[in-house]
């Protein structure tokens, strides 16, 4: 199983980045699917995530800005973020699990770093 993430890159603050990661070697659209970040000095953080039934959750710091989404058919969730801001440096991890993300036993795409200039 391989996770490739890309998307990231330098931004202005209040603009717009979309993050994609596209899984191989099996099928998932049966698996939870999200992203993490990690900004410098701090713990890997929960941003969003989303169900096989289209369930949503997103961080509380996100809400209205970021829209995590799908595509089964291409095994590749993606991260729209809009009106960024220089908190959301960080660099972005996606991850795949059966029935959580972030647990032992889950997928980890590379990371996507994201820088947001003030």
């Amino acid at each position: 199983v391989q996770l490739q993430a890309s998307g990231g890159g330098l931004v202005q603050a209040g603009g717009s980045l979309r993050l994609s990661c596209a899984a191989s070697g099996r099928t998932f659209s049966t698996y939870v699917m999200g992203w993490y970040r990690q900004a410098p000095g701090k713990q890997r953080e929960l941003v969003a995530s989303i169900s096989s039934g289209g369930t949503t959750y997103y961080e509380d710091t996100v809400k209205g800005r970021f829209t995590v989404s799908r595509d089964n058919a291409k095994n590749t969730v993606y991260l729209q973020m809009n009106s960024l801001k220089p908190e959301d440096t960080a660099v972005y991890y996606c991850n795949i699990g059966l029935w959580r993300i972030g647990v032992p036993g889950s997928y980890w795409g590379q990371g996507t770093l994201v820088t947001v200039s003030s």
